[in-house]
């Protein structure tokens, strides 16, 4: 027998830690320490193998230590499990609607979860239950099947890592009721709404426009600006996707809904890049696996308002339950629940939370015809959609110029300028088509049509001598193009008009709510009175250029959970009125009415030959140096101070009610 029952102190110790493993599992309820637990069963492994090769001894604490986390993830995600314990086998072939899927988080699915989770963990099981066996023989140590059996627990172990569920109930306060509530009294649509196409580009730059100096053409994209209202300072409300979508969606900042981080696929576990799947638990808080359920979001709102609604293109805001698009307000989905850079990349239609894939799962080998395949489908939706007097709500989210690009062959080598522009190019080429289709349905000019980007560009694309690029809180990360087309706007802009004054991602939502007279509840703009709701209404700044983010709402730039910089307008006057002011005569102050300040408490360094050092009390005034270029600190020392408390005020208000309910 090799089995020892023996109490010594280092199987001990590895015995007490797996146990404490497993009430954390239960403590923490996050996937994280799923994740951590399987990770110690790793280890374990390893010591047992070790205390075979050295003490030719298999020490019942190690066994313990192994178990013990072990049985607290099967346990975990059969009590709280998101789905029915085969999250990890479905290769994304399959969505479910949970309100009527009994597979998913009812409790009379305790069974199936079960024994999903238990077919998942089964091989290390058996394995498990065998070394224990033939080390209990007597005269093992003379058989060579505990080593075998050890080697195979190993293994075992490291294949349950890549295929265990993932997917729990979020681990969070939820706000079904206040959700509810609101939609339920949204009013029916008016007989003169607007149908409203809204264009999210992915990793467009502010300079990737013609309109705002791209050294190639793009004329539909232009014609947006010629014809509509452009902003000179529009800004994301994040620096990279999944984020920003989150703001766009819903008018809150990320951070709102545990949405600060890129979201990762939850399926297909075979794959090379299974790890993937374990992203989320480690870059997304409580549990989430996309934009919650219960976040109210645009395309709810109009959907409840009477319009029929699609989105089109790329969602990377979940992939399953609750967090697919046709169960966050959209009456059909066609593209990708990913981005192109990851695996996997396939197109699916998807109605009522059910979806399959459309044009089978090698589509991240050549993405050449993505953009042809998803303006076919829109174009196809809508001839449909024209057909009735309901109207309609677009959201056109492309998936480029997103690295890595693709054009068409029609496209392909034609600009002369690389593969980039060429997407780009293509990009544009549809737009003008799927303008033609609304202006012969004489559609156009009732249609608003916004136009912008979910953060800078990445490895190429123009940021127009801004600093920084995506990923990063400097304005080339942030700042992108924008522009709203409306024919019938009843005057409130003039065709081909500028605006000067800042606005931000978030103030999508409340501003669709004015410009499409979305009421209820009495109210005329109706918004939900249970959340924060972040952004404000553009509308002041659509009519005549007026300041809406005050050192009262600043526009907010976010990375992992942490504040890294504010910026609002305050007035030159203001500042001229301060004490110790009073005497500056520069003339930046002396040219412009309204000053934009823009500080970082701590930032880090843009030049990768410098990455080890970091701006810290970093003021930038963008009115006259958008390339933020000089800290103006040592000038205005009181605003910075003022500027660095709000940033503390803001966190501190996030951490004390994170999801912003309204109590």
């Amino acid at each position: 027998m090799i089995f020892d029952k023996s109490r010594k102190v280092f199987p001990m110790i590895t015995a007490v830690i797996g146990v404490v493993v497993f009430a954390a599992i239960f403590i923490l309820r996050l996937n994280l320490a799923a994740v951590a637990g399987a990770a110690y069963m790793c280890i374990m492994s390893a010591l047992i193998i070790l205390a075979l090769i050295i003490k030719k001894k298999i020490y019942l604490g190690n066994v313990i230590g192994y178990g013990a986390p072990g049985l607290g993830i099967i346990l975990y995600y059969t009590i709280f499990g998101a789905d029915s314990g085969f999250g990890a086998f479905t290769s994304g072939l399959a969505g479910f609607k949970s309100a009527e899927h009994t597979l998913f988080t009812h409790w009379s699915a305790l069974p199936v979860r079960a024994a999903g989770n238990i077919l998942i963990a089964a091989p290390w099981i058996i394995v498990l239950s065998l070394f224990i066996f033939s080390a209990l023989k007597k005269n093992g140590t003379k058989k060579i099947l505990p080593s075998v059996l050890s080697v195979m627990l190993a293994a075992t172990t490291v294949l349950y890592v890549l295929t265990m569920n993932l997917r729990s109930i979020p681990n969070t306060k939820r706000m079904w009721e206040g959700h509810d509530d609101y939609l339920r009294g949204v009013d029916e649509h008016k007989a003169d709404s607007p149908n409203v196409l809204f264009i999210l580009m992915d990793d467009m730059g502010w300079g990737d426009i013609s309109a705002n100096g791209a050294i190639y053409e793009t004329p539909n994209f232009d014609r947006i600006c010629d014809e509509g209202v452009s902003f000179d300072n529009f800004y994301s409300s994040y620096s990279v996707c999944s984020p920003a979508r989150f703001a766009a969606m819903t008018g809150r900042y990320p951070f709102r809904g545990f949405a600060d981080n890129v979201m990762y696929p939850t399926v297909d576990c075979f794959s090379p890049f299974a790890a993937t799947r374990l992203f989320n638990s480690i870059e997304m808080g409580a549990n989430c696996d996309g934009m919650l359920g219960d976040e109210i979001t645009i395309a709810e709102v109009f959907q409840n308002a009477g319009y029929d609604t699609a989105c089109f293109g790329k969602w990377h805001l979940g992939d399953y339950d609750e967090y697919l698009p046709t169960n966050q307000g959209f009456d059909y989905f066609y593209g990708s629940h990913y981005v192109n850079d990851m695996k996997p990349f396939y197109h699916v239609s998807e109605e009522d939370g059910e979806y399959e894939i459309v044009h089978g799962t090698d589509e991240l080998k050549d993405q050449s015809r993505a953009t042809e395949w998803i303006n076919e489908e829109m174009f196809s939706w809508l001839d449909e959609e024209l057909k009735n007097d309901d109207p309609f709500f677009i959201y056109y989210s492309s998936p480029w110029p997103h690295a890595p690009v693709y054009a068409g062959d029609d496209f392909d080598g034609k600009s002369g300028m690389g593969t980039y522009v060429d997407c780009v190019t293509e990009v544009d080429y549809y737009l003008g088509l799927l303008f033609e289709k609304l202006e012969a349905a004489g559609e156009l000019d009732d249609t608003i049509i916004v136009f912008t980007s979910d953060n800078g560009p990445a490895l190429e694309g123009s940021t127009g001598e801004l600093r920084g690029g995506k990923y990063l809180a400097y304005e080339g990360g942030q700042k992108v193009p924008f522009a709203i087309r409306w024919g019938n706007n009843s005057g409130i802009w003039e065709a081909g008009s500028t605006r000067s004054q800042s606005a931000t991602l978030v103030d999508l939502f409340p501003t669709l709510i004015d410009l499409c007279g979305i009421s209820g509840g009495g109210n005329e703009s109706y918004l939900p009175a249970d959340r924060t709701i972040d952004g404000i209404s553009m509308l002041p700044v659509l009519k005549d250029d007026s300041v809406i983010h005050t050192s009262e709402n600043p526009i907010l730039y976010m990375k992992r959970e942490k504040l890294k910089a504010i910026q609002y307008t305050v007035p030159s006057s203001e500042i001229l009125a301060r004490e110790e002011y009073k005497n500056y005569d520069y003339k930046v102050l002396k040219e412009n009415e309204y000053i934009d300040f823009k500080y970082f408490q701590r930032i880090q360094n843009d030049n990768s030959a410098f990455f080890d050092k970091f701006r810290k009390n970093w003021l930038h005034i963008l009115s006259d140096d958008a390339g933020e270029n000089y800290n103006r600190t040592p000038v205005y020392p009181t605003v910075s101070k003022e500027m660095s408390d709000k940033m503390d005020s803001i966190m501190s208000e996030f951490k004390t009610n994170r999801r912003g309910m309204v109590r």
